[in-house]
Formats: structure tokens, C-alpha cells, sequence
């Protein structure tokens, strides 16, 4: 039953073209504002294990990484949608 229902919802909002490098474009842009975003807001962002290069991320952690770059699918994919809908990409 909860598959047949994320089906339903998920074929509710088909993209209009599927994937094209706007699309991906949109999803970094969202990605490196959350990571921006988060980096400045979090008390403690190199707490963890570290990244190979943590100067590329400004000394984050592997758990930094991972929260922000989630935060900014979820913001990407809200955006995709946001834009699919008005027809602008």
C-alpha cells in the first residue's frame, strides 16, 4: 500500500523534460548555498571524522558535509519543482 502511494505522488509531479544540465545547475547552486549556509550557522562544523581536503570545505567535517548537502537536495529538489511548474527551466 505505501508503495503504490509514493508512486501516486511521485508521478504527480513529472519534470517537464527530465534531467538537463539547468537541473543540475539549480541542484549544485542549492547545494553550495546550504553548505554556505550551514557552515556559518553550525557551533562546531569540523566535529567528526575530516574530509580528505577540508580546506576546499573550510575545515568541515564529514557530518557537517552530509547535513548540509542534504538540506540542499531537499532545497534543490523543492526548487525544481518550483521552477518545472512556472515553466522556467
Amino acid at each position: 500500500m505505501l508503495y503504490s502511494t509514493l508512486i501516486a505522488t511521485t508521478s504527480s509531479f513529472p519534470l517537464s523534460d527530465g534531467w538537463s544540465p539547468t537541473i543540475g545547475i539549480v541542484m549544485i547552486l542549492c547545494n553550495v548555498i546550504a553548505i554556505a549556509f550551514g557552515k556559518s550557522t553550525m557551533p562546531n562544523p569540523g566535529v567528526g571524522p575530516a574530509l580528505p581536503m577540508p580546506e576546499m570545505f573550510g575545515g568541515m567535517g564529514w557530518a557537517g558535509l552530509l547535513a548540509t548537502t542534504s538540506l540542499g537536495h531537499i532545497i534543490g529538489i523543492l526548487t525544481i519543482v518550483l521552477l518545472d511548474t512556472y515553466g522556467v527551466i
